[in-house]
């Protein structure tokens, strides 16, 4: 494992060493003679521009065409990673230590005119280890993302996105997140059965447009296991629809409201009759879940709240604690972001979380209050360096909580 991260470092040095000024992330800033902020509130965070150029299969909008490809330039490539101390208490004592989080590996750009890829890889890390006995890896290697965009094929109002990818139905991303260790809790909750992971990139086919003024839609065919086969011969649905008011993405301008609806099935017997060479199982007995809720995006100088919240059901085969009732829950999240100073370099967030299980499963309850504070450092035209402290503190349960706080103070860089 060691010697492959040594060739994967190798490789990526050589290519920013050797490679043309674009080469680097934020390479999309100097290819176009852009200033970071250009795409981003601050890094990850994208704003209305930043949405757009996304959506437009990273073409500035109006300009396809007119692109220089990967093929003319060097890839865009970037790398990620996080670095910093951490001290946790639960009520029975602390835990406190410095530590590496994980590193991403970025690549994206325009093929052709109307035709873009993004790819994210994700390596696995033996070192550091998971935990101090140091067995663990601390990030299993993942091909988050591979995808492609065919933009435009009706000018605004049908893209399509083919391959693994974030889908359309998390209305608040959980990959261009401020924070670090607190996570969306309503993405990771799955029920006491269900295997489906809210938050995870899917394998499938998804349609995106626009129609004026203000209208988006998406429309997702996928196979709703992550990354994993089929373990059935159905797969899942989506729709989101999403109104902004005003000018703007709903982003850092504009008011947007939205609305989604998630259809899925999943098999309760596994023992198919046949397994396809590619790992495909037509399990039998399959029962659904659904996911409906909303989200805003509300916008007020620098400031920003966002906020989504939904209903998950699922099929009484999938209840763990009452077979005779379907298991439902509610959860969702409220966030709000300031940035000031120059170019946004100071950026502070409160967040809360919350999931609320049938009355029969208290013992899944979940609040967590996070806050944040972020300083930039840089040039913003070729590294993004954040300096980053994060608190949280966690309920699970009713009645005798466990409770958890989280504080940790890391240092966050891309190039």
């Amino acid at each position: 494992m060691k010697k492959s991260l040594i060739i994967v470092f190798s490789m990526v040095f050589v290519l920013l060493v050797f490679s043309q000024t674009v080469s680097a992330i934020p390479a999309f800033a100097r290819k176009y003679g852009f200033n970071c902020n250009m795409c981003h509130v601050a890094f990850p965070k994208l704003n209305d521009f930043g949405q757009r150029f996304r959506d437009n299969g990273y073409q500035i909008p109006g300009q396809a065409g007119l692109e220089k490809t990967v093929f003319e330039t060097a890839v865009p490539i970037a790398l990620r990673t996080t670095a910093g101390y951490s001290i946790y208490g639960n009520g029975e004592g602390t835990a406190s230590g410095f530590h590496l989080y994980g590193l991403d590996l970025l690549a994206a750009g325009v093929l052709h005119k109307n035709i873009s890829f993004l790819f994210v890889y994700t390596p696995g890390l033996d070192e550091p280890a998971g935990n101090y006995k140091g067995k663990i890896p601390s990030q299993l290697a993942s091909l988050e993302s591979a995808n492609v965009v065919f933009s435009n094929l009706i000018q605004d109002k049908l893209n399509l996105r083919v391959g693994r990818f974030e889908p359309g139905f998390q209305r608040l991303s959980s990959k261009r997140l401020f924070y670090i260790l607190q996570p969306f809790e309503i993405n990771k909750f799955a029920g006491t059965r269900n295997s489906f992971e809210f938050f995870a990139n899917q394998i499938g086919i998804e349609a995106t447009g626009r129609f004026n003024p203000g209208f988006k839609y998406a429309l997702g065919y996928i196979n709703g296991s992550g990354a994993n086969p089929d373990r059935n011969r159905f797969n899942d649905l989506y729709l989101v629809l999403s109104k902004t008011f005003g000018r703007g993405e709903g982003q850092s301008a504009g008011q947007r409201i939205g609305v989604f609806g998630y259809l899925g099935r999943q098999p309760t017997d596994f023992t198919g009759s046949i397994i396809s060479p590619v790992g495909d199982s037509n399990g039998s007995q399959d029962r659904t879940f659904t996911r409906l809720g909303g989200d805003i995006s509300l916008n007020w100088r620098t400031f920003n709240l966002q906020a989504t919240a939904f209903r998950g059901l699922d099929d009484k085969a999938f209840n763990d604690i009452d077979s005779a009732r379907d298991y439902v829950f509610y959860g969702g999240v409220v966030q709000l972001d300031w940035a000031a100073l120059a170019d946004n370099r100071l950026v502070a967030s409160l967040m809360y979380n919350w999931v609320h299980p049938s009355d029969e499963d208290r013992v899944h309850r979940i609040e967590a209050y996070s806050a944040l504070l972020r300083y930039y450092l840089g040039s913003w035209s070729a590294v993004n360096v954040a300096l980053h402290a994060e608190f949280t503190h966690r309920t699970v349960g009713s009645g005798s909580l466990a409770k958890e706080n989280l504080f940790t103070f890391l240092l966050d860089f891309g190039f």
